[in-house]
């Protein structure tokens, strides 16, 4: 197994983004509901309100896309998420991210995937640090 980076300009260089299959929504269902689209399901999270699941967005429903960062990144890893965040929100993308054990899946709007997978791309090739708000 790779080791994963916790490097902060290292993750940010490296995180390749690449554009998944499949187009996905997120729906909110009851624990009855769990059992049925459990099988089609990328993701569960139970929230204080219930069980949120991402599944295959359903046809004329607005659907999101999904970028994989191919970097491992390591779970203690700080500034990849709000560098890509960042990015697209410069860019007036919305995003939605999952951090899973070994890599993280940004979902934004289906038709704005492209850009956004180009854009991370240059991110990358920019390396260096996040820099947020309290970096000056």
């Amino acid at each position: 197994m790779v080791t994963p980076i916790s490097d902060s300009a290292e993750m940010i260089r490296q995180m390749r983004p690449e554009r998944g299959a499949g187009r996905w929504a997120f729906h909110s269902v009851s624990e009855a509901e769990l059992a049925d689209v459990l099988p089609n399901a990328k993701a569960v999270f139970r929230e204080d309100e219930g069980v949120c699941v991402l599944v295959p967005a359903r046809t004329g429903e607005d659907a999101l896309a999904q970028i994989t960062l191919q970097v491992v990144s390591a779970l203690d890893g700080v500034g990849l998420t709000a560098a890509v965040s960042a990015t697209l929100a410069e860019a007036g993308i919305p995003c939605n991210v999952i951090a899973a054990r070994l890599h993280d899946h940004i979902f934004v709007p289906e038709m704005m995937a492209d850009r956004a997978v180009t854009l991370l791309e240059r991110r990358a090739a920019q390396g260096g640090v996040y820099r947020g708000v309290h970096d000056g």
